[in-house]
């Protein structure tokens, strides 16, 4: 566009020039006169279009520098902004950090104490449990590999996966405890607590076993992971006048784990629980963990009792479970409940909030049979054998497992 315009003005000043050119020759002016006529007003011409040129050229590029200008304007208030907002976020972060370091101090101090407690008594159940030279020979040894297993802390943490149905999604886990021996073979639990439980070191397996749950919530939770962990407590540590407070302490000041770990104990245990178990289950209640019952071999239940005790699962064997059902008039019912569908059984449960779990499934003609009764969660070898976690991840998982180790090592003489 600007050449069709630059050749169009040089055609005006040409024909400009040459009509001054034939207007004084027609006057008397002569040829030279007129040829001087012409080159004067050509050059008169492109002297005005240079000059005007010029002056359009200053005023573009004036507006080109305002516009930059106002950009760079534009661009330091931004920078500005923006190093302002950089420093709320630096010291945003430094505010979180400090109070991420004083929450986490203020945690460690509270495991310290309470392994250190939970550590003498530890050792002192050790060191009571020598075995006797009454015992037999095999009882001894059985004894004394246990024994030796605490104090080497010994003591690995399972889990097994709680899955939906009909779906088989993993939505929990239930955790175990192993104990293994001076080889590294693994002790099942029907092999040392026969001679663990006389002598009250099933309490220590069961504190050192809540204080992993604890660790391996709080990795999981770090990972978005949104499952829970079913952790065994026995009376024995609600009832714990030195365990249970320190131990409560720590749920208190972790209180944000308690959608994901559920306490577990047995029917027969909560049946029995006393005032003092009873009032401690409260106290974890109020925390906001929740409650599962295993080994549920009566149906006739006080569900009443169990939503006021905060239980909210049941665990029941799927064999027993299913031997359980008789048809009586045509309809499937349950031998302790002749007047309930079979079917209906989880939907009552459900109504007071409590979910049922069939556990010990073993074969797909018992999961056919258990999505028949309308449960909804189901666990055994068939979705997955008690697997080990490994060592890597509970240290991983916060400063307080190491301290454990250290704590123990000091008590039970440097061996842990």
């Amino acid at each position: 566009m600007r050449r069709l315009t630059l050749a169009l003005l040089c055609g005006a000043y040409l024909c400009l020039s040459l009509i001054v050119a034939l207007t004084l020759w027609r006057n008397g002016g002569g040829w030279p006169a007129s040829v001087s006529a012409f080159i004067g007003g050509l050059a008169l011409c492109f002297a005005i279009h240079g000059m005007i040129a010029n002056s359009v050229d200053v005023g573009a590029a004036s507006d080109e520098i305002a516009a930059v200008r106002r950009a760079l304007r534009i661009l330091v208030d931004q920078v500005d902004r923006m190093e302002a907002r950089v420093g709320e976020v630096v010291e945003t972060l430094a505010d979180d950090a400090v109070r991420r370091s004083e929450e986490l101090s203020g945690e460690v101090h509270i495991l310290e104490d309470l392994v250190q407690r939970m550590s003498a008594r530890l050792d002192e159940r050790i060191l009571s449990a020598a075995p006797s030279g009454r015992a037999p020979q095999q009882s001894r040894a059985l004894l004394e590999t246990v024994r030796e297993a605490l104090a080497e802390n010994r003591v690995d943490l399972y889990l097994q996966p709680v899955v939906t149905l009909p779906q088989r999604r993993t939505i929990f886990y239930e955790s175990f405890s192993r104990l293994r021996d001076e080889t590294g073979r693994v002790m099942m639990p029907a092999e040392y607590l026969a001679v663990a439980e006389p002598e009250g070191l099933v309490t220590a397996i069961d504190n050192l076993l809540l204080f992993r749950c604890v660790q391996i919530v709080r990795r999981l939770a770090k990972q978005d992971r949104k499952v829970g962990i079913f952790c065994n407590i026995s009376t024995l540590s609600l009832a714990d006048e030195t365990f249970f407070p320190h131990f409560l302490e720590m749920l208190a000041a972790n209180r944000d784990l308690a959608g994901a770990l559920i306490f577990e104990l047995g029917q027969a245990a909560f049946d029995s629980r006393g005032a003092v178990e009873a009032r401690n289950m409260g106290k974890l209640a109020e925390l906001g963990f929740r409650f599962s019952l295993d080994k549920v071999v009566e149906f006739d239940l006080d569900l009443q009792d169990l939503a006021r005790a905060d239980v909210k699962f049941l665990k029941i064997a799927a064999q027993p479970l299913l031997e359980e059902l008789v048809e009586i008039d045509n309809r499937l019912v349950l031998k302790t409940l002749p007047d309930l569908a079979a079917e209906d059984f989880a939907a009552l449960t459900r109504r007071y909030g409590v979910e049922i779990i069939a556990e010990k499934v073993e074969t797909e003609r018992q999961v056919v049979d258990i999505l028949d009764l309308d449960i909804a969660y189901a666990q055994g070898h068939l979705f997955g054998e008690p697997r080990p976690i490994r060592d890597a991840v509970i240290a991983e998982s916060d400063p307080p497992i190491d301290l454990v180790r250290a704590t123990l090592r000091r008590r039970v003489g440097g061996r842990v």
